[in-house]
C-alpha cells in the first residue's frame, strides 16, 4: 500500500482552464448520490454535462418527482457557471439510450465520455428473490450499461470511420458485490459482474476506434447502501474525512474520462474515500494437466490438492 501526501494530491491539479474543457460529458443517474458528484466534479474541470436521472426511489419504483433530480442538479451546475442540460430518458430502453446520446449531440454537437452509474436494489435472500426483482435489477444495472454504450459505440465508431479520430471515455461503475459477492443482493452482485465483462469486451473491442473503457468499484454514501451498512456509511459528526462522502469518487471518474488517461483502458479500479486500488481480476493458479482423461474420483483428488496450494479467496459480503 502507498500513501501519499496530501500535498502532493492538490498540486496535480488540472489549472485554470479544468482537466475536461470542451469535453461532453453524459452521465446517468446523476440526480442523486455518485452520479450527482460525478456531474458536479465534471462540471467544475470545464465539461459540458447531460444529466440523465429517472427520479425513481432506491427500488427503482415511480416518484413524485419523477426527472426533478436531473433537472435540479443541471441547475446546480449552470448556477456556478457551468454548461449542462437534463435528461429524464429510461436508459435501460433502446429509445431512452439513443435518445440519450442524441441530446449530448443536438446540445452540444459532441459526445466525449459516457459515464454509466444509473441502478437501484432490490435486495432478497436467494430462497425469496422474485423473478421479477431479478429482472428488474438486471435491467437496470446490466442493460442500463449496455444499451448507452452500444449507442455512444456506434457514434464514435462513424467518427473514427470519417477520419476524426475520437479520444473517447467510458467509464462503467461495478460494485464489490460484483468482485466479491454479497449476502442478500444475488440480483445485483450478478448484474455487477456482469459490468466487468461488458467493460473488458468494450475495452477490447473499441479500442481500434479511439475508445477506452474502463470500471469502478466504489464504496461511497449514498440511497442504495445507506440502508444496509446504515452504521458504517454514516457522516462523521467531530469534522473529520468523511470517507463515505460520494464526491471522493468522483476525481478518478473525471481524470478516467478525460483525455489525461491515455492508454488507460480495460481495467478496474476500487474507490472509497482516499484510497484508490487497481483490482486484479481472474488469473490462474494452480494447475495440474494429466495430458489424458480422469476419472470422476481422480478429478476430484487433484481439484482437492491444487486446493490446497491455492489462495483462500475473499470471503462475501455479509457471510459469516
Amino acid at each position: 500500500m502507498t500513501d501519499e501526501n496530501a500535498n502532493e494530491e492538490t498540486a496535480t491539479g488540472p489549472g485554470p482552464a479544468g482537466l475536461c474543457a470542451g469535453r461532453v460529458v453524459v452521465v446517468t443517474g446523476a440526480g442523486r448520490g455518485l452520479g450527482r458528484a460525478h456531474a458536479l466534479a465534471y462540471a467544475a474541470e470545464g465539461a459540458r454535462v447531460v444529466v440523465n436521472d429517472l427520479g425513481v426511489r432506491p427500488d427503482g419504483s415511480a416518484a413524485r418527482d419523477a426527472g426533478g433530480p436531473a433537472d435540479e442538479v443541471a441547475a446546480e451546475i449552470r448556477a456556478a457557471g457551468g454548461e449542462a442540460v437534463a435528461h429524464g430518458g429510461d436508459v435501460a430502453t433502446p429509445c431512452g439510450a439513443a435518445s440519450l446520446v442524441a441530446t449530448a449531440l443536438g446540445t452540444y454537437g459532441r459526445l466525449d465520455t459516457l459515464v454509466n452509474n444509473a441502478g437501484f436494489v432490490r435486495d432478497r435472500m436467494l430462497v425469496n428473490l422474485a423473478e421479477d426483482e431479478w429482472d428488474a435489477v438486471l435491467r437496470v444495472h446490466l442493460k442500463g450499461h449496455f444499451l448507452p454504450l452500444q449507442h455512444a459505440a456506434a457514434h464514435w465508431r462513424a467518427e473514427a470511420k470519417d477520419g476524426r479520430n475520437p479520444r473517447a471515455r467510458v467509464v462503467n461503475t461495478s460494485s464489490g458485490a460484483g468482485l466479491a459477492g454479497s449476502v442478500g443482493q444475488a440480483n445485483y452482485s450478478a448484474a455487477k459482474a456482469g459490468v466487468l465483462g461488458l467493460t473488458l469486451v468494450a475495452a477490447a473491442e473499441l479500442g481500434r476506434y479511439g475508445v477506452q473503457v474502463n470500471a469502478i468499484a466504489p464504496a461511497a454514501r449514498t440511497r442504495m447502501t445507506e440502508r444496509t451498512f446504515a452504521e458504517t456509511m454514516a457522516a462523521p459528526t467531530d469534522g473529520t474525512f468523511d470517507a463515505m462522502d460520494p464526491g471522493n469518487v468522483s476525481p478518478l471518474v473525471v481524470w478516467l474520462g478525460s483525455a489525461a488517461s491515455e492508454g488507460v483502458t480495460g481495467r478496474v479500479f476500487g474507490v472509497e474515500g482516499g484510497r484508490i486500488t487497481v483490482m486484479e481480476g481472474w488469473h490462474p493458479g494452480p494447475t495440474a494437466d494429466k495430458h489424458a482423461r480422469r476419472t470422476p474420483a481422480e478429478a476430484g483428488g487433484t481439484a482437492r490438492r491444487l486446493l490446497a496450494e491455492a489462495a483462500v479467496p475473499e470471503p462475501v459480503y455479509g457471510a459469516g
